[in-house]
């Protein structure tokens, strides 16, 4: 079910790890953010869309990962967009016929069969340096960086004081580095913070891709707690921090593995290349 979050924009959280979509209403439609994750899911979502009377007009993908990535027939054939860089790297993941397959193969066993893979990636790049998404409706302004997956975007809907932040500012899941595709991930998520704390005085609500919906109070304090772990990862610290450990959220206590995996992976790299966190 559809929840306002704020004027002309509203949230359709899935059950699986609290993915949120995001809908923003414009004159003549919606802009659909991250739709998913199941058939039932987003038959649910296009059938709230159609109670509105307003039509899916433009999609975006926030980032390259196959959650971010799905459609559905029933939410019509508007232009989907993402970033150049995110939209290539789309392009190579299912370049490989047996791509989409494999993805089905690793679903969780809980959604396994019930994912829209059909239309997964059909993504159009904007141009490099595109400021804003073209649409009809509130200004959505692109947040590029590249932390967590290559071309990650965020979108600030000015009018409306949202910030749609795609897989970061979450409140249950920890910062998750690009570990493959980039020289310093550490810096690359420390600049991408940095741009959301230049926008956070103009942000009211914050849209993670998984987790809770934050009101302003919550911003800076998700952007401190992000900036924390992230900073104890480079020194290969032990984080103070809620989502990992005893005090993670029941059903979440896997984030710890996903934080293992990160310092192990950290101090192979340090290993290999001989060069500090």
């Amino acid at each position: 079910m559809l929840k306002q979050v704020a004027e002309g924009v509203l949230v359709h959280q899935s059950e699986f790890v609290q993915t949120n979509a995001v809908v923003v209403q414009g004159r003549a439609g919606v802009l659909l953010i991250d739709p998913g994750v199941t058939d039932s899911e987003i038959d649910c979502l296009a059938n709230d869309l159609h109670g509105l009377g307003q039509p899916v007009v433009a999609g975006f993908s926030t980032h390259p990962d196959w959650d971010h990535l799905l459609w559905h027939d029933r939410l019509g054939s508007a232009p989907r967009y993402g970033s150049a860089r995110g939209a290539a790297a789309a392009r190579e993941q299912l370049s490989d016929p047996g791509a989409k397959e494999r993805i089905a193969d690793h679903l969780p066993p809980e959604i396994a069969g019930q994912v829209p893979l059909d239309l997964l990636g059909l993504i159009t790049g904007l141009p490099a340096e595109t400021a804003q998404i073209p649409w009809d409706g509130p200004k959505a302004r692109i947040i590029e960086h590249q932390a967590h997956a290559p071309g990650h975007a965020a979108l600030l809907i000015e009018e409306r004081g949202v910030l749609v932040a795609g897989d970061m500012l979450s409140d249950v899941l920890v910062p998750m580095l690009d570990l493959d595709d980039t020289a310093d991930p550490i810096e690359d998520y420390l600049t991408a913070l940095q741009l959301f704390e230049n926008v956070a005085g103009e942000v009211d609500v914050v849209v993670p891709g998984h987790g809770s919906v934050g009101g302003s109070d919550e911003v800076q304090v998700r952007i401190d707690l992000d900036r924390a772990y992230v900073l104890a990862l480079r020194h290969g610290q032990v984080p103070s921090d809620p989502r990992v450990g005893p005090s993670a959220k029941p059903g979440w206590e896997w984030v710890s593995d996903v934080h293992e995996g990160q310092l192990q992976r950290l101090a192979q790299r340090t290993e290999r290349d001989g060069t500090p966190r």
